[in-house]
């Protein structure tokens, strides 16, 4: 019985492989072709339409990497074929497993109309069906020779992630370029084969079912004359009609199908590119849409959307009809599939206000559900963020990618850090490029943890990553496992179809309280360093530009950059994609990104000075401005006036060599070899350096992972490291200590200083390492089970022991401004101007009486030098800060983060700058002060609790308000007007998050 079996199931793959899937596509005759390749980038499409071609033969090599070649393919429709269904079969040299990473075409008819996109799993294009015979074929196409940079030898080290590297060496070698009759008998008889083939695995061994379909594929089979596979098709699925209408059984599991093509908006390949896999995408699944009644698609990302429509309007037409339909369906909400850990607070919040108001703007669609399969994890503040924008739902996948532990639920309540639940939903099918398959069908129903309770769930079905989309091939076999025994039953519907049944079918899921934690990739925060420090400055910068623009317009009467300030927010956030503000694309993209935030930095620096000109007036009298929520020097949050004196810092030589720093508050001991042997508190009375350890200590590991090199730090990496303790100390004469070591082919300049109770750390690093780890390690006298990361609008906590595999597997974790740790009544802060990555551990020790003290070592992570997909990622200069507060509380680790992230800027002048609004708690953090997006002039104010506890404040505008509501992110009300007294009480819960709109009398 069992070689029945295996040799059934040998037999059905060499005659479909040899004989019926050639067959479908049998009868051909060649197609002329022709051939102009662009020079440089991607020129317009009426350029290269118009463009005279040479002549070029099926076999000759073409396309050098990232080059653009137009091909032009003419025939005539032979006479014989009257009648029948005739397509072009146009294959530009695809290696089949690697479709949306290779080359790539979008066809075109001769008038400029896009026809549909052609990758390895879909080189056809229909011609005619039928066909009259004689008809003229002229097409055009516009390929893309992108080079495969995954692949023929994995996570290899490649030159071709960079246009100035990637030389002109042809990538691929013309394939097939044909007119073909398509026989749909035999390709539906393909596609019952392949169904029935894929179903008996998952089938019992010995279960009636299994033979059944096994000895109805023998008959088949049999009745296939393998010289005459059009002629017998019919009669070999007449064999197979009665195994494919039986059906499901009632308790099937139940999959909602949604068509799908998860585009990267950057990763093996640069934007521009995504911009034109994006419309060849669309114009496929337009085209699908069309000839698939039942079918339904969805497309997340409102900036593809938006790129659709500015550079490829012909398709737009095609999507804005199919939008029209109910069938093409946007969704997701956010301007890009973001990363979710690092953006900040308000970054988070605009994703969703400009992807949203996209979609509502154009298509008057308001999305429910987030649609997130690919994001490294999911920071604990944003389900409040999901719920403010007026969202209920999250879709991702990437969760089951965790290697230490298996994710408990697949559909189930999350809990953010200030109560909010969203109701999730993880695809047991485990991949977001389902393609239908028996397997994946069949993994999904076994997979699917909340059985017993619920029955349903959603596979994102179609090629991704690099786009693509659903093929026809998908859809037919969705239809055949409709209602098919031994299989899970498939409905396409839009994602919020499935959302109200699961939501029905389970009213009490279970909750999940905190992060949604990766258990990989945990290296994505630390990789490529200036493209997270020009995201963190841009977020800082967009602050400011919005607080001293809508300050100066209501103080000044100075013009408010609304066009300006909201491109430049579109630019900041598409660089929070999950591929590029984590560091895992290609040389280009983070190259094209640097000069991208240089430019948004100049742009946003112009803006503020310009408002703060204007504020400021004449005189000269230096003026602090502080954009920061807190008071500082003196100056209210927002407003700008003469600073306090600072206080001074003491130098002193160190017996033992080294010098010692003294402000009156702090004390810190730099030994000879430049690291902090002390930091005593001296109004606490207390030492923050853990005993005989050293802080300011840089530490390098090896760094090579088991795989996906930018992405991953493995555990095993902290087996082996070198602490880098050799070092030239010097003072500076102003207050500050100079310290510089050099290692392997780096070195590093760090200057210490005090500042208010600080201690300052400015790093540079000159780096020139390869697959190495570097970091600056605290250890901290401090007995500590939990610690504090900040997240958006508010903190979580992690623990710094490993009990269980859960809490050891978080042995890199992602924070914002700070990280604290603390004793009941004392506290540390360790605070960052642009670094994310970072880990906390603990070790025991015995003091000299023998008592054991606890050590909990802080250490920020500063560099690595992965060698894929970008061969040179982080060598050269950088630049970082760091400070470490004693004393600190929550509080004060909220405040000093600020300070880090917003520098004092000085403005001569002769004009004290009173605050657009006052808030006179400062656990209540301010972080947005801006002009209504809708140009009415009135003022938004966002702030949320900061600290995990309750807060009653009272807000004061500093301007005649004639009322104020509370409203969503996208400023719309959520509540009714209400007159403002001289204050506005604010009473908040936990880290509650508020938007007010004030109007101006």
């Amino acid at each position: 019985m069992h070689d029945d079996r295996d040799l059934v199931e040998a037999r059905l793959k060499r005659v479909l492989d040899e004989r019926i899937r050639p067959a479908v596509h049998a009868e051909t005759v060649p197609l002329e072709v022709a051939v102009w390749h662009a020079p440089g980038e991607p020129v317009p499409v009426s350029e290269g339409l118009a463009a005279a071609g040479e002549p070029i033969a099926v076999g000759t090599p073409w396309g050098a990497p990232w080059g653009t070649s137009w091909f032009t393919v003419s025939g005539t429709v032979p006479a014989r074929w009257a009648g029948r269904t005739v397509e072009a079969v146009l294959d530009l040299g695809f290696d089949e497993s690697m479709t949306g990473f290779q080359c790539e075409g979008l066809v075109y008819r001769p008038d400029g109309t896009p026809v549909k996109g052609l990758n390895p799993r879909t080189q056809w294009v229909r011609i005619a069906a039928p066909a009259r015979g004689g008809e003229h074929v002229r097409l055009h196409i516009e390929a893309a020779s992108n080079p495969v940079i995954l692949g023929h030898g994995g996570f290899r080290p490649t030159p071709l992630g960079d246009l100035g590297t990637a030389g002109a060496e042809p990538q691929y070698r013309l394939a097939r370029m044909d007119l073909a009759v398509f026989d749909e008998e035999v390709w539906r008889l393909v596609m019952d084969l392949e169904v029935l083939g894929e179903l008996m695995p998952q089938l019992p061994a010995d279960g009636q079912r299994r033979w059944d379909v096994l000895r109805a594929v023998d008959r088949a089979l049999d009745a296939v004359d393998l010289q005459d596979v059009g002629a017998t098709a019919a009669a070999a699925r007449a064999e197979l009609a009665g195994v494919l209408s039986a059906p499901a059984v009632p308790s099937a599991h139940r999959i909602s199908a949604v068509g799908h093509a998860h585009i990267d908006s950057a990763w093996l390949w640069p934007l521009r590119e995504t911009v034109r896999k994006v419309a060849r995408t669309a114009a496929n699944m337009t085209a699908l849409l069309e000839d698939e009644p039942d079918f339904v698609f969805a497309m997340s990302q409102a900036q593809q959307w938006a790129w659709i429509k500015e550079h490829r309007p012909e398709v737009w037409a095609k999507v804005t009809k199919a939008v029209a339909t109910g069938r093409f369906v946007p969704a997701g909400g956010m301007w890009v599939e973001s990363d979710t850990n690092m953006p900040g607070s308000e970054a988070m919040a605009r994703q969703f206000v400009h992807g949203k108001r996209f979609f509502i703007d154009e298509f008057g669609i308001d999305n429910e559900e987030v649609w997130l399969p690919d994001t490294f994890g999911f920071a604990a503040g944003l389900p409040q963020i999901i719920k403010a924008a007026g969202s209920k739902r999250l879709l991702t996948q990437k969760i089951s990618w965790s290697r230490t532990n298996t994710f408990p639920h697949h559909t189930f309540l999350w809990e953010g850090i200030d109560g909010t639940r969203i109701f999730t939903h993880f695809p047991p099918v485990d991949t977001y490029n389902c393609s239908m398959t028996g397997g994946e069908l069949a993994h999904a129903a076994r997979n699917f943890k909340d059985k017993g309770r619920a029955r349903h769930s959603l596979a994102p079905t179609g090629w991704g990553d690099g786009g693509g989309g659903t093929t026809r091939e998908m859809v037919a076999k969705a239809a055949r496992v409709r209602d098919l025994e031994g299989s899970p039953a498939v409905t396409w519907e839009p994602p919020a179809a499935f959302f109200a049944r699961a939501e029905a079918e389970y009213p009490n899921p279970p909750v999940w309280v905190g992060e949604l934690y990766l258990e990989l990739h945990r290296a994505t925060l630390t990789s490529q360093a200036r493209t997270k420090q020009g995201n963190r400055r841009s977020e800082s910068l967009l602050r400011e530009a919005e607080l001293w623009a809508a300050t100066a317009a209501v103080r000044a009467g100075a013009p408010y950059p609304y066009a300006q300030l909201d491109r430049i927010w579109k630019t900041v956030l598409l660089h929070q994609f999950h591929d590029i503000l984590p560091g895992s694309s290609i040389a280009w993209v983070h190259r094209e990104a640097a000069r991208t935030y240089e430019a948004v930095a100049g742009e946003l620096t112009a803006v503020i000075e310009t408002a703060q000109r204007a504020l400021a007036g004449d005189g000269d009298e230096t003026l602090l401005f502080n954009a920061a929520p807190h008071t500082r020097h003196g100056v209210a949050a927002g407003g700008a006036g003469p600073a306090a004196p600072a206080s001074r810092t003491s130098v002193r030589a160190r017996d033992g060599g080294g010098h010692v720093l003294d402000d009156g508050r702090l004390r810190v001991e730099i030994d000879g070899r430049g690291l902090v042997v002390s930091v005593y508190d001296l109004a606490a009375r207390r030492e923050t350096v853990a005993p005989g350890q050293a802080a300011n200590l840089l530490q390098l590991h090896p760094d090579f992972p088991n795989k996906w090199d930018a992405w991953d730090v493995d555990e095993f990496y902290r087996n082996t490291v070198t602490d880098l303790v050799e070092g030239v100390v010097e003072s500076t004469g102003d207050g500050s200590v100079r310290v510089t070591r050099s290692f392997g082919s780096s070195s590093v300049t760090q200057v210490l200083s005090l500042a208010g109770g600080r201690l300052d750390i400015e790093t540079e690093v000159d780096w020139h390492e390869t697959e190495k780890f570097l970091k600056l390690a605290f250890p901290l006298d401090v007995h500590a089970g939990q610690y504090a990361s900040e997240s958006q609008y508010g903190h979580t906590f992690r623990p710094t022991h490993t009990n269980t595999s859960w809490e050891a597997a978080k042995f890199e974790a992602c924070n914002h401004r700070f990280v604290h740790v603390a004793e009941p009544g004392w506290g540390v802060a360790l605070v960052n101007d642009s670094t994310y990555g970072h880990d906390v551990t603990r070790t025991v020790r015995a003091d000299d009486t023998g008592h054991p003290g606890t050590t909990t070592t802080v250490r920020v992570s500063l560099l690595r030098a992965p060698r894929f997909p970008d061969p040179e990622t982080d060598q050269g200069v950088h630049r970082f800060r760091h400070a470490l507060v004693p004393g600190a509380t929550i509080g004060d680790a909220v405040r000093e983060g600020y300070f880090a992230n917003l520098p004092e800027r000085h403005v001569t002048g002769g004009a004290r700058v009173e605050p657009l609004v006052v808030v006179d708690d400062d656990a209540v953090v301010v972080t947005a002060v801006k002009l209504a997006d809708d140009e009415s002039g009135d003022v938004i104010v966002r702030f949320h609790e900061s600290r995990g506890g309750r807060a009653r404040a009272t807000l004061t505008p500093g301007f005649a308000c004639s009322e104020f509501v509370a409203t969503d992110l996208l400023e719309r009300p959520v509540g009714e007007p209400r007159q403002p007294g001289a204050a506005i009480p604010l009473s908040l819960r936990p880290f509650e998050l508020v938007t007010l709109r004030l109007k101006r009398a």
